[in-house]
């Protein structure tokens, strides 16, 4: 159903520019909860892995070219807006990333359980707020081996726009879920059978290569925050505390690069 936009205050395309992440999200009534793909390559993956779209936000132009496929596959039940590019990028605050945008409906959080099951390699997301460091390590995760991706409720919602867009789609791909608040990491990971890699600069910090990691049957990695790293608890706690050896005096890389050298050393068969 393809619907012409004229207003940029039509109510009814309020979904893409007027609702906040956490609108969005609408944890009063989950079942109503919403969340944006951007760009024809990520929807695809989004639709392929069995997510509903309810509405499409698309330039005119992209109705027979970009979009044509999405709009072919989700019927003539889901809306396509459309209208002229500098409209859009009036309603929407910005250009279009290949000019199409798609809300889809948010599904329910896995449990934990599930997501964990058959799991042997997998990355705790602790704190992590910048939604390009996220879809950044979902990207790596998917990439390079990672079973399962668990999220502390400080970090960035991978369900946002930004997260979704950087990790390519990969927040669709890797199984995830977010961890209650309060509950010890550590704690939680030995409750099933994970031991525990706290990346962090220590004195008794052992290399990445270390043979007692390619050991362990399940290895939980646990990646902190941008600017404070992990806490002082969860580096206490964990079985092994980690270090990525490094040069010429540089002391630490980014949090998405960090995760990305970890995952390909020690989810490697």
């Amino acid at each position: 159903m393809i619907i012409r936009i004229t207003d940029i205050d039509d109510v009814r395309v309020r979904v893409f520019h007027g609702l906040t992440e956490a609108q969005l999200r609408n944890r009063l009534h989950p079942h109503d909860a919403q969340f944006i793909a951007e760009s024809p390559k990520v929807i695809k993956v989004a639709l392929d892995k069995g997510y509903v779209p309810l509405s499409v936000l698309t330039e005119e132009r992209h109705i027979e070219g970009d979009a044509k496929d999405i709009v072919e596959r989700i019927g003539e039940d889901v809306p396509v807006y459309t209208g002229a590019r500098q409209l859009l990028a009036q309603i929407t605050g910005y250009t279009l990333t290949r000019g199409v945008l798609c809300a889809m409906r948010r599904p329910q959080e896995r449990m934990l359980d599930e997501v964990l099951r058959d799991a042997r390699r997998i990355v705790i997301v602790d704190g992590v707020v910048d939604a390009t460091n996220v879809g950044a390590i979902f990207r790596s995760a998917a990439a390079l081996g990672i079973d399962a991706v668990l999220v502390t409720p400080t970090s960035c919602d991978p369900f946002n726009r930004r997260a979704i867009r950087v990790s390519m789609g990969s927040v669709f791909l890797v199984p995830w879920t977010i961890l209650a608040s309060g509950d010890s990491i550590v704690d939680v990971m030995h409750g099933y059978g994970f031991k525990t890699v706290a990346m962090a600069l220590r004195d008794d910090s052992i290399g990445l290569d270390d043979a007692r990691l390619k050991r362990q049957g399940r290895l939980a990695m646990i990646m902190g925050n941008e600017g404070d790293g992990l806490s002082q608890e969860t580096i206490d706690d964990a079985d092994y505390v980690v270090r990525i050896p490094m040069y010429h005096g540089v002391d630490s890389l980014n949090v998405a690069a960090a995760s990305a050298v970890a995952f390909w050393e020690l989810c490697r068969k």
